[in-house]
């Protein structure tokens, strides 16, 4: 048992995270994606809405810590109304919101208080744009008939990306892919997770989808992509502001922008790539 323990506790410090509790916070967030899904798709864009504001709360917080002051209720309030662009009025009505929101957002900021402006501002539409225009497409992916299909997509190939990126780093993790950025990640994490990310959207595509497996494997490419370039993105910004996690809000993971970090910049690829898929019946 001492054992056990003792792995346990080396696998979490070369990881950085308690094992135990990112497993159970992961199938809960699963439970309540998938349910809300099986009940009424209406449900899960409402958790995303109140997700979403959570995440972009914690963002501003962060950037207080860097000397940038936004008022909460300016950032946490342009996530509805994107949000219900995006469920009523599809991509379109979700781009003009993202024109409206930004816009507005910076003549309050402008009249609120007009020093640092700039900076202000540009932190505004950078926050609005991350979190709230980048997650409305988990609204437009799953504003649709085969929304749980859609879904399951998005997840495995998060998933696979980051399970298997965190595994094989942790493994055999030897040689940094970034280290100036996270330095945690390493390219054996990489390979790990273009290997299952590829397998596992090559199984979805095929099974789920019912499309074309070799299909799969390249959008499963895509997501490695856009998925490491989500999390290093996020790693830089924590970097600049000098902190480790967004919040404590998940226990094992961080914030809920640490968890959403890969997704909402997968998120928008996996859409505009079964967009194509079905227009063109691939």
């Amino acid at each position: 048992m001492e054992d056990i323990s003792a792995i346990n506790d080396a696998i979490n410090k070369r990881a950085g995270r308690n094992l135990g509790s990112s497993i159970l916070v992961s199938l809960t967030i699963i439970g309540l994606v998938f349910g809300s899904l099986a009940i009424n798709p209406a449900i899960f864009a409402v958790l995303v809405t109140i997700a979403l504001m959570i995440a972009i709360r914690e963002l501003n917080h962060a950037y207080r810590t860097g000397g940038v002051q936004i008022p909460d209720w300016l950032l946490v309030g342009s996530v509805p109304i994107t949000i219900a662009a995006a469920w009523f009025g599809k991509v379109s009505l979700l781009a003009i919101a993202l024109a409206f929101v930004t816009t507005n957002a910076m003549v309050i900021l402008m009249f609120l208080n007009s020093g640092d402006f700039v900076k202000r501002s540009t932190a505004a539409v950078f926050a609005i744009f991350y979190i709230p225009f980048l997650g409305g497409f988990l609204v437009l992916l799953a504003h649709h008939d085969n929304a749980v299909a859609r879904i399951f997509t998005l997840v495995v190939l998060t998933s696979c990306n980051d399970t298997f990126a965190y595994l094989s780093g942790v493994l055999f993790g030897r040689h940094f892919l970034v280290p100036e950025i996270s330095p945690k990640k390493t390219w054996e994490g990489l390979a790990g997770s273009i290997i299952a990310t590829t397998v596992g959207a090559s199984l979805v595509f095929h099974f789920a989808l019912h499309r074309h497996w070799w299909l799969g494997a390249l959008i499963g490419l895509m997501a490695v992509a856009t998925a490491t370039c989500g999390d290093l993105i996020e790693s830089a910004m924590k970097r600049d502001l000098s902190i480790k996690d967004m919040s404590n809000f998940l226990p094992g993971h961080g914030g809920i922008l640490d968890r959403l970090d890969s997704i909402l910049f997968t998120a928008p690829a996996v859409w505009a790539v079964l967009e194509l898929v079905n227009r063109y019946k691939v």
